[in-house]
């Protein structure tokens, strides 16, 4: 996974509007837009870092996808692990999920 498909996941994980993350990282809305549409342009390292902060996850997260060992103990990494292993659908399921566990 590239920056532009895990930031579009991340938004969507975090129920984000782009507006929203413009003004949380205060990146300009028609910047995050380019990454974000089919060209896919990458962000400079200034930018990269503020929507990394502003999401609460790491630039090298956005940029690979890949979820480092800092960011999780063991027992969440073991956990992520096993979704990367399912379906999309059945991912999709489990994000519902814990959404929907969350609210309370």
């Amino acid at each position: 996974m590239g920056f532009k498909e895990t930031l579009k996941t991340e938004l969507t994980y975090q129920g984000l509007l782009v507006k929203e993350l413009a003004e949380k990282s205060g990146v300009h809305k028609r910047a995050i837009d380019n990454y974000l549409n089919q060209q896919g342009s990458l962000p400079s390292a200034d930018a990269a870092v503020k929507i990394a902060r502003a999401l609460g996850v790491t630039v090298e997260y956005l940029v690979t996808g890949e979820i480092t060992p800092p960011l999780l103990d063991v027992r969440l990494r073991a956990h992520v692990q096993t979704v990367k292993n399912l379906s999309e659908h059945d991912r999709d399921i489990i994000f519902e999920l814990s959404k929907l566990m969350l609210r309370g």
